[in-house]
């Protein structure tokens, strides 16, 4: 009980000693506290503007909040001269953060890409975007997971590490999209006449508004049946689904005025040529299977 004591009286006798430290300390706790909760409103309405996915938002804002308490407990127990057990729990953190990064590395990968790529001007929701073999509208871009809307409907889920490490193309970062449509016509045909009357199907049908973004007309080579040609225009668009609507009523306008002036698109035909002695063999195969 002696010893009791005498260990009692030296606690009282610390703990006097250092009310002061351990008011301080506590006021810093306090006001970590209160800035810890202020630094996640102000990060929250600072990045919404340039994050639209609510968990993005919510991981980095709890971050800088619980870096502010982390920076408040530091100084908490510097104040309370603590630094033999401050350095221990930082070796601790340390080795535990190294055993804890191993064990999830995909996962904090995902998490880490999935920040990354909520940053990135050139990828938002909404976008029509083609990547990893996938085309569609982008519908979320989670902490883990990137998620695409394909054109019939189903729902594509990509982890955000391959969409980080592979290329993408993005159709909504530009208005306009210029549409290629190849074609054949006759050995027949007037080429200047071809020329001319896709040209104009194309204006009347598409508006070409800017100078340097004209209808363009090249032929490209003679085909075992066709000269064929290449057609380019512009449209307004910013998806896939634009693109597809552009080129089929180009080729549906094309071939109307081809047929109104008796342009022939060439198309492969297989001619059957049967001799005599040869009809003569077809008619016994026939018999025959009829028999």
């Amino acid at each position: 009980m002696d010893k009791i004591t005498e260990k009692l009286e030296i606690w009282k006798d610390v703990f006097i000693k250092n009310i002061p430290n351990i008011a301080i300390a506590i006021v810093v706790l306090f006001i970590a506290y209160f800035a810890s909760r202020g630094m996640n409103s102000i990060v929250n309405k600072t990045i919404g503007k340039k994050i639209r996915q609510k968990s993005v938002r919510d991981l980095v804002s709890r971050f800088a909040s619980a870096l502010t308490i982390l920076l408040g407990l530091y100084l908490a127990m510097t104040v309370l001269k603590f630094d033999d057990t401050l350095k221990a729990i930082i070796s601790a953190a340390g080795v535990s953060g190294i055993v804890i990064g191993l064990a999830l590395q995909g996962t904090l990968s995902n998490t880490i890409s999935g920040v990354v790529l909520s940053f990135r001007q050139n990828l938002n929701i909404g976008n029509w975007v083609e990547t990893n073999g996938y085309s569609g509208e982008v519908i979320d871009i989670n902490l883990n997971y990137f998620v695409i809307k394909e054109a019939d409907n189903n729902m594509v889920v990509i982890p955000n590490k391959t969409i980080l490490e592979s290329p993408f193309k993005n159709y909504s970062l530009t208005k306009k999209m210029r549409i290629s449509i190849e074609c054949g016509v006759e050995y027949g045909a007037d080429l200047d006449k071809v020329e001319a009357l896709t040209r104009e199907v194309i204006s009347n049908n598409f508006t070409q508004n800017e100078a340097n973004k004209e209808v363009e007309f090249f032929y490209t080579e003679f085909g075992d049946s066709s000269i064929n040609f290449l057609c380019r225009f512009w449209v307004d668009s910013t998806n896939a689904m634009g693109k597809l609507k552009a080129k089929s009523l180009a080729i549906i306008k094309i071939k109307q005025a081809f047929d109104k002036e008796n342009i022939s698109i060439p198309f492969p035909m297989r001619t059957l040529e049967i001799l005599p002695n040869q009809q003569l063999d077809i008619k016994n195969i026939v018999d025959k299977e009829q028999s």
